[in-house]
């Protein structure tokens, strides 16, 4: 027998005697009754007992240890309370069911996480249809980005890493600076994983830095090593917070540099003040113009820049002094760059074939993350002695597929625990995988350890905070932020701190929004938009009918039918100044299926268009879009022709704005003279 199985055994069967006996017990008697340990003399029962111990308590289950006054280790008595084992029932609505229901529909075979989450939801709806074999439907929700690790080197890297935080060890690896151009070793002491915008990223101290760094997974190269064999190589300091690095714009990623004071027209004042207020302070400027004053800090003037180029002529720079004549510098960069023809460097290479989709974090990728098989073990028991009381078979490919188990897994994982026992010849189950594909439960229970829910080990508490901090409330008619209440309540912390983290994109909140639109979808009512067109700067006054609440690259969209339009059409959250649920019913349309967009542009980023821009990037900025675009040319100074799609020429404009002088169109030409009037509305208030 493998010693990893052994040690399953043995652990398991620990439990189950301390939880039997109900009273403490000493070492000696545990040597003696326990499976596993009655073979072994009394050094190796003492290195077996404390490593066990150790294990468990790094799972969250705690053996409580009463000591004698003049400490002799061999009259400890040990025991485990049912609190520190068993989770305490939680009582989730109806409305709460079907959204953690939903949530799994909707991330099964897609979150990294996916694994855990199922065991999670086994264990916490404990005593209600469970959700692993009675999936919900989707519930008028899709998902673009589902936080999955795409491709095998990222699978692996996040595996490592989520080791690595949880038996806090030191891991070195060799990591792609994009600033620097350069590929350098790293020795970091990881400390949290973020998803956001799309990817993973690592909160670590950069052991060379001496200081906390945040390392983006799809930047590291080759494998990642344990820095030493050591158990564990340092403590996460107490006082580290991840929130903050997933509170931080894209302007604020590094040591603060300054603070801006950015004057905002009362034309975009609403979308700022919702959505990025947060990062900063708010304050009017005294006048009755209704525009006001957004003060935040800064790290990178740079892409502070950009964001105020895309917002175009409704932000002027107040200060400081140096950053409005950044601002101004790259403006005139932009008109140089658009006026007359633009001087190219000679090209040297053209790659072969139609370039590569950039590769984003969504869609059936690998699910790398598997929980501790210990949690499959306690949850597989958990439904055999269910179905053992209730004098039911069980097929086989069903179970297999409920826990994403190989046959051969299932068939090795029920002979465990026909073995686990409590001591004195009884056993918690046993369970028979006949011929015919299905498995038959001796009815006779012998021990209550299994029939009750246990508590969620960390990986899989993380999983389900994760999801539904991804999902957040979009489901209609569903508040999954009461269900993370009650299950954080119900585990006594957040198991967000404990090295996972789901953002959303840097900004505000949008459900009163959200709750709106879920209203009018659940209703099958008419909704009534006053929706802003940030490419066009326009308002616009918008009836449809929504079918879905999807998220993408960007954020969260409305999936609706615009009857003036006769099309489907999709409206981001974040530009709906007001929505209104009309009274006005609609019949869904059979061949309307606004969701269908997150196996397109939602995951992508990129829309399906008519038009291909040919777009210069210069030497300093040509590896970001390496990373992200697709390249048509390399050219001899270092610099690059991307090819970007694009429907909408405002759109294109304003994606070069952005570049903040760095790119520049060289086909077409009209898109190339849409860049220079854009510039030119810029000039009176840049400078």
């Amino acid at each position: 027998m493998a010693k990893d199985t052994e040690k399953l055994i043995r652990q398991l069967s620990l439990i189950s005697y301390l939880m039997a006996e109900r009273r403490p017990v000493t070492a000696l008697e545990i040597r003696r009754d326990v499976e596993g340990y009655s073979g072994m003399n009394e050094d190796a029962f003492a290195r077996r007992f404390y490593a066990d111990r150790s294990e468990l308590e790094q799972l969250g289950i705690r053996l409580s240890v009463d000591r004698p006054s003049d400490g002799a280790a061999e009259q400890e008595n040990y025991s485990l309370r049912s609190e520190a084992f068993h989770l305490p029932a939680i009582e989730f609505t109806d409305a709460e069911l079907f959204g953690l229901r939903t949530a799994l529909t909707l991330l099964d075979g897609e979150f990294a996480y996916a694994e855990p989450l199922r065991l999670a939801l086994q264990q916490i709806t404990w005593g209600k249809p469970s959700p692993l074999a009675d999936p919900a439907p989707s519930g008028g929700v899709a998902l673009g980005i589902t936080a999955s690790a795409d491709g095998h080197e990222l699978s692996q890297h996040l595996q490592k890493i989520e080791t690595a935080i949880f038996r806090s060890k030191t891991i070195t690896f060799d990591y792609y600076t994009m600033e620097r151009d350069a590929t350098e070793a790293r020795r970091v002491d990881p400390y949290h994983l973020l998803f956001q915008g799309g990817q993973f990223y690592l909160l670590g101290r950069s052991h060379e830095r001496g200081a906390i760094r945040v390392f983006r997974l799809s930047r590291i190269r080759g494998k990642i090593a344990y820095a030493s064999k050591a158990e564990h190589d340092f403590k996460r300091p107490t006082d580290f917070d991840p929130r903050s690095y997933a509170q931080r714009a894209e302007w604020q990623f590094g040591d603060p540099v300054d603070t801006a004071e950015l004057r905002i027209s009362s034309r975009i004042a609403w979308h700022v003040e919702r959505h990025f207020g947060p990062h900063g302070t708010i304050t009017k400027p005294g006048d009755d113009s209704g525009d006001i004053v957004f003060s935040t800090p800064y790290a990178s003037s740079r892409q502070l820049l950009s964001w105020v180029l895309r917002l175009g002529e409704h932000v002027r720079v107040l200060g400081p002094p140096e950053l409005e004549q950044e601002l101004a510098e790259r403006v005139a960069l932009l008109g140089e760059r658009h006026e007359g023809e633009l001087s190219l460097a000679k090209t040297v290479a053209r790659p072969e074939g139609a370039p590569e989709a950039p590769v984003v974090s969504g869609g059936r990728r690998d699910t790398p993350i598997r929980p501790e098989r210990f949690a499959r073990l306690v949850t597989l028991a958990s439904i055999l002695i269910d179905a053992g009381r209730k004098q039911e078979l069980l097929e086989v490919r069903d179970l297999c597929d409920q826990l994403q188990l190989s046959e051969a897994e299932l068939r090795e994982d029920v002979n465990v625990l026909n073995v686990v026992n409590f001591g004195g010849g009884a056993y918690v189950l046993y369970a028979d995988v006949r011929d015919d594909g299905k498995i038959e439960v001796d009815p006779d229970a012998y021990s209550d350890t299994f029939a009750q829910p246990a508590r969620l080990l960390p990986v899989e508490a993380k999983a389900l905070i994760a999801a539904i901090d991804l999902i957040g409330d979009h489901i209609p008619d569903v508040e999954l932020s009461t269900a993370r209440e009650k299950i954080v309540a119900a585990l006594g912390a957040d198991p967000m701190e404990q090295g996972l983290q789901v953002a959303t994109r840097a900004g505000g909140d949008d459900s009163k929004i959200s709750a709106v639109v879920s209203r009018a979808i659940r209703e099958q009512k008419l909704l009534a938009l006053e929706y802003y067109k940030a490419n066009e700067d326009e308002f616009s006054e918008r009836v449809i009918e929504p079918y879905a609440l999807m998220n993408g690259r960007e954020g969260w969209y409305i999936g609706a039918f615009d009857p003036e339009r006769d099309d489907v059409r999709h409206f981001r959250l974040d530009r709906v100044k007001s929505a209104k649920v009309t009274r006005k019913g609609f019949t869904p349309r059979e061949d309307v299926d606004p969701a269908a967009a997150v196996e397109g542009w939602a995951r992508t980023g990129e829309v399906e268009a008519s038009r291909i821009a040919q777009v210069w990037v210069s030497p300093e900025r040509a590896r970001w879009s390496r990373e992200h675009r697709r390249v048509a040319e390399e050219l001899a100074d270092g610099s690059v022709i991307v090819q970007i799609p694009f429907k909408g020429t405002y759109w294109l404009v304003r994606e070069v704005l952005a570049e903040a002088g760095d790119a520049a169109v060289v086909a077409p030409d009209d898109a190339r003279d849409a860049v220079l009037g854009a510039v030119r509305a810029l000039l009176p208030v840049a400078g």
